[in-house]
């Protein structure tokens, strides 16, 4: 059985987003040197100061605990408790002075997103899921999108097609194929605004753990279903092909779509 999240984890994972957003904030909309790393995605000084004050903070409030971070890596993962970290999801719209980029903290329990938290310093957007607790958008309970069940009713967001290789974008353009419409370029926000019931599906590929284990608690605590595109629950493990929907009557046919 999955313990009870602690509300001093709730509150660091507030405190911490909060700091990070000074560090972020500092440096939007500035001139940036833009490295690539191996993988070609990019990288600000803004990704590695607002992980590095995020990674000392947890460490120094949770010595127990493990870290999974985009820039500074894996420690004690094999932990119980492991917090993982984008400090900056959605580096290209950073760099290039669009606000919906965001950082992504979230807490596991052998493996298992258990806390969650998006947050949008640019727009002052905050979503908070906690297992077992609804979904809180800037401080207020908020809900997925109950009563849209077809797709051909629902909007689909994603981030760019260019996450998709071949295969998965045939399996993408099925689905697309039926939704109502298509939107791209909202990196996490898609996933809030999901959860605060404004879009209806989410998918996306070519993702890590820290993008996406945040998302977990939010989407479900306000209702909604996120999964692998083979409906399997999303782990610290999973792949790299995420889907979100507002239901589960709509996940399921979602699902059906990236099948076929």
């Amino acid at each position: 059985m999955t313990p009870t999240v602690d509300q001093a984890a709730v509150d660091a994972a507030i405190e911490i987003a909060d700091l990070a957003g000074e560090i972020s904030l500092k440096y939007f909309r500035q001139p940036l040197d833009i490295a690539h790393k191996a993988d070609r995605s990019p990288v600000t000084i803004a990704d590695k100061q607002t992980e590095a004050l995020i990674r000392d903070e947890i460490t120094r409030r949770f010595p127990a605990h493990g870290f999974y971070g985009e820039e500074t890596g894996q420690t004690a993962t094999d932990a119980a408790w492991v917090w993982v970290v984008d400090p900056i999801d959605g580096t290209t719209s950073f760099s290039t002075g669009k606000p919906t980029f965001g950082t992504l903290i979230s807490l596991a329990y052998e493996g298992k997103p258990v806390l969650g938290l998006v947050d949008l310093p640019a727009l002052g957007d905050r979503w908070i899921g906690v297992k077992g607790q609804p979904t809180l958008y800037n401080g207020q309970p908020v809900q997925t999108n109950q009563t849209v069940s077809e797709i051909g009713d629902a909007s689909t967001y994603t981030t760019t097609t260019k996450m998709f290789d071949d295969a998965a974008m045939q399996r993408y353009q099925v689905l697309a194929d039926q939704s109502k419409f298509s939107v791209f370029g909202a990196d996490c926000l898609g996933y809030g605004l999901l959860a605060s019931g404004f879009t209806e599906i989410v998918v996306e590929a070519s993702l890590e753990p820290y993008d996406y284990m945040a998302l977990v608690p939010v989407v479900e605590g306000a209702g909604g279903c996120i999964s692998d595109w083979d409906g399997k629950p999303v782990r610290l493990n999973s792949g790299d092909q995420i889907v979100a929907s507002a239901n589960i009557e709509l996940h399921q046919k979602v699902l059906n779509a990236l099948r076929s």
